[in-house]
């Protein structure tokens, strides 16, 4: 499904304070965001979260244009940072509404530790908490200066699709549906009914 005109409000800031964490993911500072991303990165705290609707598929979106790290790559539902004393699920909930206008009830599931660079633009460096949720009949209402396009698919077609183009998808996301598929397969929402 793709996009109109933007009219949204804007949720995030090259310059929003991210919290800079160790190995362990114990806060050792805070720095800006674009600091964060430049050259190979520096290591900080932040979520990702599948939503699946009724029909057991999962929610991708496809990261705006304006995006500095994999602009127009498919992702998963939602991702982002915490807040400074903001609680992992309470700032997924959070973003889930800000990005996607939905109201969900979030599970976290584990947290991993990763690296990954695009291009000469800069890179990802995060201790990741992947969560996940479920609702009934969703229909998301985006913002459009986070997300181009959106779409259900079927577990199976994300499979899929990561084998068959992974030049498509963000590299977290294939880390993450790799393991929930592994490890986390009989805790992922199914088809309800």
């Amino acid at each position: 499904m793709s996009l109109q005109a933007i009219s949204d409000p804007i949720v995030s800031y090259e310059s929003d304070p991210l919290i800079l964490v160790n190995e362990q993911d114990q806060a050792t500072g805070f720095l800006d965001k674009a600091a964060c991303h430049d050259g190979e990165g520096l290591l900080h705290r932040a979520f990702s979260v599948f939503i699946f609707n009724e029909h057991g598929e999962v929610l991708l979106q496809r990261r705006a244009e304006g995006k500095r790290l994999w602009p127009g790559y498919w992702s998963n539902s939602c991702c982002s940072h915490p807040r400074a004393g903001e609680e992992i699920p309470e700032a997924a909930r959070r973003r889930t509404e800000q990005e996607l206008g939905l109201h969900c009830e979030l599970t976290p599931l584990y947290a991993f530790t990763y690296h990954a660079r695009f291009q000469d633009l800069g890179a990802e460096w995060e201790h990741c908490h992947v969560l996940v949720g479920q609702l009934e009949r969703p229909r998301p209402k985006v913002n459009r200066h986070e997300i181009s396009a959106w779409r259900w698919v079927s577990p199976a077609a994300l499979s899929h699709g990561l084998q068959a183009q992974p030049e498509q998808y963000t590299p977290w996301l294939a880390l993450e549906w790799a393991t929930l598929q592994a490890e986390y397969g009989a805790r992922l929402p199914r088809a309800l009914g």
